[in-house]
């Protein structure tokens, strides 16, 4: 499922939203649990200029995991109250700050991080 995310992301950076939500869909389809998915068609729904379709699925998301911070971003940029980061306390220290090594941009990077790929 994370090659679909990927490959939706990617998508609708490209600026194809009928291609993103066609893989976000699939994976929401598979696992309606899934808030990853839910901000994916939120941010399909942003990029269309559906600002009330983008706020209800980011709500969903929310409802799905509170923590969800794309989702969080999302009713805070459509609500024009500017994002807040999370608290200090919340972040690990050991998360807080990757190695200059690490500083990689984009969702690739992460992924890279994530799977301990350098």
């Amino acid at each position: 499922m994370i090659e679909r995310l990927l490959t939706a992301d990617a998508a609708l950076e490209r600026g194809e939203p009928d291609a993103a939500e066609r893989l976000y869909r699939q994976v929401a389809d598979a696992d309606p649990r899934n808030a990853i998915a839910l901000v994916g068609l939120a941010r399909v729904a942003q990029a269309r200029g559906d600002a009330p379709a983008a706020r209800d699925l980011a709500e969903q998301a929310l409802a799905l995991d509170p923590q969800e911070a794309a989702a969080r971003r999302l009713l805070d940029s459509a609500s024009g109250v500017p994002a807040k980061p999370p608290a200090a306390a919340a972040i690990p220290a050991s998360a807080a700050a990757p190695p200059a090594s690490d500083r990689r941009g984009g969702i690739w990077g992460f992924v890279r991080r994530l799977f301990g790929r350098r």
